[in-house]
């Protein structure tokens, strides 16, 4: 089972990750650099602890699968 600490982790590289993605992309339609990547960044961590909330709700448990699948939704690495 993995720590609290190792998920948030993965939680504060989904929100890099989500960030770092949209930081050009956010100055082609004038939007703030921060703001974009903050937005993105929030975004995807949020997809991540509502997968998390729904598995927990289900059976009032996180297996290591759950949590995995959960940060497989924003890792498209992961996806393809």
């Amino acid at each position: 089972m993995q720590t609290f600490k190792q998920v948030m982790m993965r939680i504060f590289a989904v929100i890099a990750a989500e960030s770092l993605g949209v930081i050009g992309a956010g100055s082609l339609v004038g939007i703030e650099v921060w703001q974009a990547a903050t937005l993105a960044g929030a975004l995807g961590a949020a997809r991540v602890l509502e997968t998390l909330a729904r598995f927990y709700l289900a059976d009032g448990h996180l297996s290591a699968e759950e949590i995995n699948e959960a940060f497989a939704k924003v890792d498209k690495k992961a996806n393809e």
